[in-house]
């Protein structure tokens, strides 16, 4: 298991890659972002995107579980305070040890996606609790 201690600032992980199809692109947004450049492939052609595309918030969901199954369900993971903005790469950016909690230290994570041509398409910065070694 990784612990609070364990995490290095500047050390950054792959956290794998994720192909979206149309379907599950289209599944998702007409229940979440039902945007017509995210459900109608005519409309999205039309659009500036110049064709489908996947939601953000899409784009979110699929990073939190590469995260989740690259990196978290390996640590310590007492939650999170939230994040900061709206993955494919992590990369740990500071740390400190809880004031409030014994036990407790948090980090400062960078999150970074990027599409098939290599283009930053998502970052998000946020603070996750992690266990601290006794």
């Amino acid at each position: 298991m990784i612990w609070w201690e364990d995490f290095k600032v500047g050390e950054a992980a792959d956290l794998g890659q994720h192909t979206f199809s149309e379907d599950e692109i289209v599944a998702f947004a007409r229940q979440f972002d039902p945007q017509p450049f995210h459900i109608d492939k005519v409309a999205a052609q039309q659009s500036v995107f110049g064709g489908l595309i996947a939601s953000g918030w899409h784009t979110c969901a699929v990073g939190m579980r590469l995260l989740c199954e690259s990196l978290v369900n390996n640590t310590v993971s007492l939650g999170s305070p939230g994040a900061t903005r709206s993955v494919t790469g992590a990369s740990s950016r500071a740390t400190r040890a809880s004031m409030s909690r014994k036990g407790v230290g948090l980090v400062k994570h960078r999150w970074e996606a990027v599409n098939q041509r290599g283009e930053l398409v998502l970052t998000m910065e946020g603070w996750g609790f992690f266990g601290r070694k006794d």
